[in-house]
């Protein structure tokens, strides 16, 4: 089976859980997020996300065609030399984006609390694996 056809299987079988990988990737969440500012062309993207973390040109196309296909990204060619592509949200990608926008935003609000969480647990795990040892 090729992968193709596994994509198709996956889908089929479970279409929430992929979208919403798409929506909560590492770069979905980055170009969602570019994009609900302003529209960009692809290098333009690429550099803006690529301010954030690395992102190669093949993975930022491959999410891009993820996103238009989802019906998340709208995808402007215009035909002129040399080419000119833009890339803008649509109603739903603005929606999507709005939400993880938010998600994120309130990550950055609680990471304190979560980095204290971490460390309980991770204290509670030395001592219990130590009590283990003794």
């Amino acid at each position: 089976m090729g992968v193709s056809e596994k994509l198709i299987q996956a889908e089929a079988m479970c279409p929430h859980r992929l979208v919403l990988e798409h929506v909560t990737s590492r770069w979905g969440v980055l170009v969602l997020d570019a994009l609900l500012d302003r529209s960009y062309r692809f290098s333009e993207l690429r550099r803006h996300v690529g301010t954030l973390a690395r992102v190669s040109e093949k993975m930022l196309t491959q999410t891009l065609q993820t996103l238009e296909r989802d019906g998340f990204v709208h995808r402007d060619a215009k035909p002129v030399i040399p080419p000119r592509v833009d890339y803008s949200l649509t109603p739903l990608g603005r929606e999507a984006a709005e939400r993880v926008r938010a998600l994120a935003h309130w990550t950055g609000l609680r990471m304190d609390d979560v980095e204290k969480a971490r460390a309980a647990y991770d204290e509670t795990k030395r001592r219990q694996a130590a009590a283990a040892a003794n």
